[in-house]
């Protein structure tokens, strides 16, 4: 399997217009099904350097509405590839790159899909590390700081890369979560 190299760039005006134009495709789709559609990830920090990819987390009332949830997002591209190891919180791949399908093809923006029940641990641990970052600019300019040089020592390597900034998002999700 050829894996992408692991590449942070500065942060991009454009990412919350690629979030609002997802939204706006999976909120059509889904309707009352969604409580929210959440921007959440690095790209979610307005300032905050980043893979240039988008990170969504649709909030549900409920897992009991995931079935019909995953019929919804089928018929958009979607590939849902269950929990991978966390609960309440299911992940989906994209068939392609003009996923989610709309009436008018083309390539849509690269992101990282998931639906969350809105008990969610990772739901909530997703919105505080955010919202924190987004206030926290100290922070910010720390967790950017570091993830250019994890990206730097450990490009070719995702899964290292993404336990180099767990030790990070846990430290600061400990000291500032109320």
């Amino acid at each position: 399997m050829n894996v992408k190299p692991v590449v942070i760039e500065n942060y991009n005006e454009d990412w919350p217009l690629r979030f609002s134009e997802l939204q706006k495709i999976l909120r059509e789709h889904l309707g009352d099904l969604a409580l929210s559609i959440e921007h959440v990830g690095s790209t979610s920090v307005p300032g905050l350097a980043a893979k240039p990819i988008i990170d969504l987390d649709i909030v549900i009332d409920s897992m009991e509405l995931l079935p019909q949830v995953i019929k919804n997002l089928n018929h958009l591209g979607y590939i849902h590839e269950g929990n991978l190891g966390v609960e309440n919180r299911e992940a989906f791949a994209r068939a392609d790159d003009k996923v989610p399908y709309t009436r008018e093809s083309y390539q849509k923006a690269e992101h990282h899909l998931y639906v969350c029940s809105k008990e969610s641990d990772a739901l909530f641990n997703h919105i505080t590390f955010r919202d924190i970052l987004r206030k926290q600019l100290e922070l910010s300019e720390a967790y950017a700081i570091l993830k250019k040089e994890l990206a730097e020592k450990y490009k070719h390597h995702r899964e290292d890369y993404t336990k180099g900034k767990t030790e990070f998002v846990i430290k600061v999700l400990n000291e500032y979560k109320h």
